[in-house]
Order: structure tokens, then sequence, then C-alpha cells
């Protein structure tokens, strides 16, 4: 039996709710944790002063994942795929700096096929990709109401109407990358 490859990818792709529930479907992806990165104020940020769009950061995610059972290019092609990384600052109806869409890399090999898969994105894309790419600062983790949101609230309105057709377009595009 092989042994694990356990690594992190920080990324921020709109409302952390979404990208918490398109991730936590993914083989390979051991634990998602929703939180803040990327900005400028002293002390953990609450998610009041987030939604402030006062505080430069972004709703992120934090994956722990195995890279033998899926590769990093693989999580940054899905990462691409289920939200539009061509909209500043902006995902669907949500507004602000916090939304941006960001791969916070961690160490320099993440920063190099970041790189690869942004370029190789781009031209399927009618906009050019605005995706920041950036060495992660310091992650917080959002407050425990904000984990496992979607698994928690499924038939809220905003889980029916944002998060479901964001999961029904991964399993469309990346079925074989799902767990079972």
């Amino acid at each position: 039996m092989q042994s694990k490859n356990i690594q992190l990818a920080t990324l921020g792709g709109g409302c952390f709710w979404c990208t918490e529930a398109v991730f936590q479907e993914v083989k390979g992806v051991e634990k998602v944790v929703s939180g803040y990165a990327g900005g400028n104020v002293p002390g953990h940020p609450t998610y009041r002063e987030i939604c402030s769009g006062l505080t430069g950061h972004a709703e992120v995610i934090q994956l722990t994942f195995d890279a033998n059972e899926i590769s990093y290019v693989d999580l940054l092609t899905i990462f691409m795929t289920t939200h539009d990384p061509t909209t500043l600052n902006r995902q669907g109806a949500d507004r602000g700096t916090q939304y941006r869409s960001v791969i916070y890399y961690h160490n320099n090999e993440q920063k190099e096929l970041a790189e690869v898969v942004l370029k190789e994105m781009d031209p399927y894309f009618e906009d050019s990709i605005v995706t920041e790419l950036t060495e992660l600062p310091k992650f917080f983790e959002a407050e425990k109401e904000h984990q496992n949101y979607y698994r928690d609230n499924e038939t809220q309105g905003y889980c029916s109407f944002v998060i479901t057709p964001k999961l029904a377009k991964l399993r469309s595009l990346h079925a074989d990358k799902l767990k079972k």
C-alpha cells in the first residue's frame, strides 16, 4: 500500500460555501476548511468584518489532499471550471474584493504549476482570466457556522440556487475525479 502524500491548497473562488461544497466531493481531498486570507488588518477577522469589504481578505478554502490520489493540477482545473475566473471581485450576485478569484500557493512548485494552469486555461474563456496568484500570507479559519455549510443547509435558498448548480457542473465535467 502506497503511503499518503498529504499537501495543502488554498483557493478563493467567490463565496467559500460554494468552493467548500465542490471540493468536499473530490476524491483525494481529505479535509476542506472555510476561511479568510490575504487581508491587511490585525488579528483574526470575523465574517462580519470580511463582508464589509474593508479588510482586504478573501473568502477562501484550505484543502488537505493526498497528492497520490489527486494532483494539484487536477485540483486547479476543477477550481477554474467551477467558478468564473474572469470576473474581478465578483461571482454571480456576490460582489466585493472578498469574492475575488485567487490561488494562494504554499511553495514554489505550486506557484509554477498554477502559472502553467492559468496560461493553458486562458484561451478556453471568452474573457481573460483575472485570478490572482500569490503566496499564502496567513490563513484564518472561519467561524464554525461557515464550515460544512452546504451539507448543513442544503435546502436553504442560496444553497439551492447557487451551490447546487455548481455541484451539477462539477459532476458533469469531472465525474472521474469524484468520491465514490
